[in-house]
């Protein structure tokens, strides 16, 4: 089991930058988990944001944040980090910090969830 907790979001104009944090605890290895982020979507639930594999070999961002974001980890602080650069009032979401097992952009894959944490991207 492993607990996640989001942080570093809040409020920002359109075209500046964020950085969303996540520490994760517990008594499963970090490492052992790939990690993604999520945010609501009109007619899902959650929609994949961006994942970054247990040694950071295998990135994948979603077409809409591409070039504005990204996911790093570091696996000695068990952490996961999004920096959100030329932020669009459309990014303005409740984003999640998930854990899974695989490598994977599905949200059915992620075992583990936080709380959710706001940005709100004003124009």
């Amino acid at each position: 089991q492993v607990q996640l907790v989001e942080s570093g979001g809040g409020l920002v104009q359109a075209g500046g930058s964020l950085r969303l944090s996540c520490a994760a605890s517990g008594h499963t290895i970090f490492s052992v988990y790939t990690m993604g982020w999520f945010r609501p979507a009109p007619g899902k639930e959650r929609e994949f944001v961006s994942s970054i594999s247990v040694h950071g070999l295998v990135i994948n961002y979603a077409d809409t944040v591409k070039g504005r974001f990204t996911i790093s980890r570091d696996n000695a602080k068990s952490m996961v980090y999004l920096e959100m650069s030329s932020l669009k009032r459309e990014d303005t979401a409740a984003y999640y910090c998930a854990a899974a097992w695989s490598i994977t952009t599905s949200e059915t894959q992620y075992a583990h969830w936080g709380q959710g944490n706001q940005v709100t991207v004003s124009s």
